[in-house]
């Protein structure tokens, strides 16, 4: 069993509104000194086999796919 986590985050330049809306809370809430916030996705996902090479393949095709848009965000995919 091969365990992979996958991090989805919005490209440099993309608005990120639900990520001002947590800036804004944040300060609202008194936590002071907090800069820009950008919110991404995080999936953990485990797939059948020990071939690392074929799982990461698998994997990048998953987020090419489906997990990521790919116009407006990037992906990091991290196998344990």
């Amino acid at each position: 069993m091969i365990k992979a986590r996958i991090v989805v985050t919005l490209k440099n330049g993309v608005l990120d509104p639900q990520g001002k809306a947590i800036e804004g809370a944040l300060g609202t809430l008194g936590f002071g000194g907090v800069g820009t916030v950008r919110q991404g996705k995080v999936f953990d996902v485990e797939i059948d086999g020990v071939d690392t090479g074929k799982a990461e393949a698998d994997l990048k095709a998953m987020c090419e796919q489906l997990l990521a848009n790919t116009v407006i965000e990037n992906y990091a995919i991290q196998i344990a």
